[in-house]
């Protein structure tokens, strides 16, 4: 772990390289550009030698789809619990999506133009649901379950197989209660480029939704324009913002859950209190001992993670704007004061008793959140992503005659006559 205070030499030049850009890795993004070509070139056979290469599964045309056998034998294999968990997550989620989704609305403006919008669902979305050392049943449902609540008719998840090409029975089951009406077995770059460009057996989409690692984010970065995105949702990050009342076994087993995920997490601690900065590191190394996934969390915490003893909170808060961390953990006995103050993360965590796993698996607001940097432009995943927004315009006679001098004016200055007399023909 890298433990600094704001008395050390490298303090400083540590914090300015906490700015981040969500920019694209060179390598990453020659590499995505040349799955994206094959899949665009060679489409089913491209995914089929692609899952085998990096999946080590021997797929065919015909088995890049879950069948219907797979997702009755998912239902049967899940345990009554597991089906309980799917059913209080998927409540909470269409409860948080139906205050989130927009309705139509109309006015008239200061020439009496009727105007307004309507918002209907997409028709056909996809969603990504990584795969790799756990199954993301939550991922399922806070990507497909706000998708159902929007009431998209066709929604094709794709998630990658195991090398015997099957999929965990509880992300099956998972899929199937949040809408999927459609999974394919296939990860990474090329499950993107599928979703979006369309092979022989795959229909390609409207909009793609989901997190994912570095090479999946490119690949929804390149493929901007043949399909629209939700976000840049990347590998898991925390940031943790507390003074001295933050507890600090609390604070570790935040620290140790995010680390859980591995690969290129990232996972901070910034406090004003340099005994409670002390208290974390030890509560991290003792609770480490007593979990499963330890050699996993072990990599994340020593190229991943950072503590940091601040000057002030709100030198805190400055440096948590400039992270524009995915997630937050805000615990301060000034929290109203500091809380209009954070600007930039995906999700805010409030207190000692507000664990962020609660949000990842149950509270209701998607999990799927901007990550490296991408916070300062993006929002995390929300209902109303999942409409098509239309304007609505319609005029009367007095309408049009109202707004005939402005129309001609504009029409004069940019040279477009035709525009102009496209108004004014109506009134002869």
């Amino acid at each position: 772990m890298k433990i600094l205070s704001h008395t050390d030499p490298g303090y400083a030049a540590f914090v300015r390289r906490l700015k981040r850009r969500a920019l694209p890795e060179a390598g990453v993004r020659d590499l995505v550009a040349e799955i994206i070509a094959q899949v665009a070139s060679k489409g089913d056979d491209a995914l089929v030698t692609l899952t085998r290469r990096f999946d080590n599964a021997a797929l065919t045309p015909k088995s890049l789809f879950v069948s219907e056998q797979e997702f009755s034998a998912a239902k049967k294999a899940v345990s009554p619990a597991t089906r309980e968990a799917v059913r209080r997550s998927l409540a909470n989620i269409h409860a948080f999506a139906k205050h989130g989704l927009r309705k139509d609305w109309s006015a008239r403006n200061a020439e009496g133009a009727m105007v307004g919008e309507r918002f209907t669902p997409f028709d056909r979305v996809g969603v990504y649901v990584p795969g790799g050392k756990a199954p993301l049943v939550s991922t399922a449902l806070m990507t497909a379950g706000f998708a159902q609540a929007a009431r998209v008719p066709e929604i094709i998840a794709a998630t990658p197989c195991g090398p015997d090409g099957s999929v965990n029975p509880a992300l099956l089951y998972a899929l199937k209660a949040a809408g999927a009406t459609e999974v394919i077995k296939v990860g990474g770059a090329q499950a993107i480029a599928a979703l979006a460009i369309g092979t022989r057996t795959i229909r390609p989409v409207d909009r793609i939704f989901g997190p994912g690692n570095r090479f999946v984010v490119e690949a929804k970065r390149q493929l901007v324009g043949a399909v629209s995105i939700d976000l840049l949702p990347g590998p898991s990050e925390i940031l943790i913002l507390a003074d001295k009342t933050g507890n600090p076994e609390f604070i570790a087993a935040d620290m140790l859950a995010q680390a859980e995920h591995g690969g290129d997490s990232t996972v901070g601690f910034i406090t004003d209190s340099k005994a409670l900065l002390g208290k974390v590191a030890k509560a991290i190394d003792r609770q480490l001992t007593t979990l499963s996934r330890a050699r996993i969390i072990k990599a994340v915490l020593k190229s991943g993670t950072f503590l940091l003893h601040v000057k002030s909170l709100a030198d805190g808060v400055a440096i948590c704007n400039a992270f524009c961390p995915e997630h937050l953990s805000l615990i301060a006995a000034g929290e109203r004061k500091w809380l209009p103050q954070i600007r930039t993360a995906g999700a805010i965590y409030l207190g000692n008793l507000s664990p962020v796993a609660v949000g990842d698996f149950l509270a209701g607001p998607s999990h799927t959140l901007p990550t490296g940097g991408a916070g300062r432009s993006f929002s995390g995943l929300r209902a109303d992503q999942f409409q098509r927004r239309t304007s609505i315009v319609r005029l009367d006679r007095r309408s049009v005659k109202n707004s005939l001098p402005v129309v001609a004016e504009f029409a004069r200055i940019e040279g477009l006559d035709a525009h102009g007399r496209s108004t004014a023909i109506r009134l002869e």
